[in-house]
């Protein structure tokens, strides 16, 4: 009898070690999120710190991990984070975005809980609620290929990560009052890189990183800026462009690489210069203004000061265009999965809607606010994705505020309203989306939830003639693309990660008053295949607080 138990305890314990062997790996991360004192334009100012850092910890991932982060928020206002980019494949639930979850209470905490599944690449995750990404609280999120998986070049020596962006000197709550006056904030402070401005010629300064004459370094470059597009270049030095956005590229070398708001980009950089320090450079573009940051990298055993002159920047928008067209899909190579990503012939793929999407701005009793095809959007007291599921939608907001053209006078009309913008998107429908900017800025626009196809940027007027134009065979997918001014971009997606995700411009001040929309995918199914259900610990708020949870979808 004993040596029955034991046989069948032995072959429980094999059982259990299987299923644990099955599932993905977890990683546990504990989050104190708190107010601190730094002065990273010289002037002591109120900054939000994880951990007492500044810029936050960088998430060092791999394909299919679980990632577990218990936030605890010592704020005196509420809080979210968003992960850019990561695509929370059937679970808008964790996107941390004011449409899909209820804010963490101020001394209070949260658990987050999601998988980066089937992606790899370079993304940042940021604070999405109040302007607080004005104040910090963002860092480097990197999903790291799975070793089976072969990547298109040889390891390098290490992996760094760079975050670059303009900056205010004032704190996020005088910049939010200044919006909720109803004015716009101008022209930045400065810009900073990995929270520092830098100094050029002061050899007392730091390096931030150091390489090995004769390695190859990748660096990570992501623009989590508030405002402004942005030109990196390194002194003395190419960058082979490798990765964007969780798509391997075809390799080509840039003296320089414009980033947008929003944008991750990751290249390879040789140590093959004289041993000593150089100088990398982030300065504003498409600006009447030129603000800069920089950063020293340091050779070991360097002989040497960098250089005080730096590397100029590109001048015009033409340039900028010229460089998105050269970037190509990298055909044969693997990404999350072992099969080419050019297995996938999106441009086969017939399109089964066209949605054209036109930011303009305008004023509402006399106040500044940004729209989408004349609608400036507001978040309701309860979260969209929370109303929908509760089935109390039509107690919050409605579906189709706007069409799938902007009005014919958009751009006479000085017409705004204010509501809830919310798209309803047909399950696994293969969608075109065309942005319009008919305005003098260059614009920067992000999905959640996708990646999509940029198969066009092009001046002037979009029209269905000008298919006949797009890249059909190897654009890069990505999340993010910019839009130049009078002119459009057009991509392709698939609508198959059922939620509610948000779609918006990647100014904060342009998306703060009003400039993005959620689009809502619902399974017809109601089945675990395609979404998952509410989870246990979800926060609930507004008007669903109290109500009686819905049945769970089945398997």
């Amino acid at each position: 009898m004993g040596n029955k138990t034991m046989i069948v305890s032995s072959l429980l314990i094999s059982m259990l070690v299987m299923v644990a062997q099955a599932e993905d790996p977890y990683l546990f991360f504990t989050w104190n999120v708190t107010y601190g004192t730094h002065s990273p334009l010289g002037v002591p100012q109120q900054v939000i710190l994880i951990n007492g850092q500044f810029p936050g910890p960088n998430l060092n991932t791999t394909t299919n991990n679980n990632i577990v982060i218990n936030v605890f928020n010592n704020l005196d206002e509420p809080l979210l984070f968003h992960w850019s980019g990561i695509q929370q494949r059937k679970n808008s639930w964790q996107d941390g975005t004011a449409g899909t979850m209820c804010p963490i209470q101020p001394g209070t905490n949260y658990t987050y809980h999601f998988q980066v599944k089937d992606q790899i690449g370079s993304y940042y995750y940021y604070p999405t609620l109040g302007f607080q990404k004005a104040a910090g609280g963002f860092g480097g999120l990197r999903v790291n290929s799975r070793l089976l998986i072969p990547v298109p070049f040889a390891d390098p020596e290490d992996d760094y990560t760079v975050l670059i962006g303009d900056w205010y000197k004032k704190g996020h709550t005088a910049l939010r009052k200044q919006l909720d006056s109803g004015k716009s904030l101008g022209k930045p402070n400065g810009v900073l890189m990995n929270g520092r401005q830098g100094k050029v010629g002061d050899d007392s300064v730091e390096p931030l990183f150091v390489m090995e004459p004769g390695k190859t370094y990748r660096y990570r470059i992501c623009n989590v800026g508030l405002r402004n597009s942005l030109n990196f270049r390194i002194q003395g030095h190419n960058m082979k462009l490798v990765e964007f956005e969780g798509s391997h590229t075809q390799q080509a070398l840039y003296g320089s690489l414009d980033i947008h708001l929003g944008q991750c980009y990751s290249v390879l950089v040789t140590a093959d210069q004289e041993p000593k320090d150089y100088y990398m450079v982030a300065s504003t573009r498409f600006t009447k203004y030129h603000l800069r940051a920089t950063g020293k990298i340091r050779y070991t055993n360097g002989k040497g000061p960098a250089f005080d002159v730096l590397p100029e920047p590109p001048v015009s928008w033409a340039w900028s265009l010229n460089q998105f067209r050269s970037f190509r899909w990298n055909l044969t190579a693997s990404a999350a999965r072992p099969n080419p990503q050019g297995s996938f012939h999106y441009g086969k793929i017939n399109i089964t809607r066209t949605i054209r999407l036109a930011n303009t701005a305008g004023t509402v009793d006399g106040k500044l606010r940004y729209a989408i095809n004349g609608v400036s959007h507001v978040d309701p007291e309860t979260p969209l994705k929370l109303a929908e599921y509760y089935g109390a939608a039509d107690k919050v907001f409605k579906y189709d505020t706007i069409g799938d053209e902007p009005p014919a006078n958009i751009d006479t009309s000085d017409k705004i309203t204010l509501a809830p913008n919310v798209l309803n998107a047909t399950f696994r429908g293969f969608v075109e989306v065309i942005f319009e900017n008919h305005e003098k800025g260059v614009q920067s626009w992000h999905v959640d939830g996708y990646s999509f196809f940029p198969v066009a940027i092009e001046v002037g007027t979009w029209s269905p003639e000008r298919r006949k134009n797009y890249n059909l065979l190897d654009a890069v997918s990505r999340y993010n693309i910019q839009v130049y001014p009078k002119s459009w971009a057009a991509i392709l997606l698939t609508f198959d990660n059922a939620g509610i995700w948000n779609i918006r411009s990647e100014s904060l001040e342009r998306a703060y008053l009003g400039q993005q929309l959620y689009v809502s995918v619902l399974s017809p199914e109601r089945s675990l295949r395609d979404e998952y259900n509410m989870p246990e610990s979800a926060l609930k708020c507004g008007i669903i607080k109290d109500m009686p949870i819905p049945p769970p979808y089945s398997s």
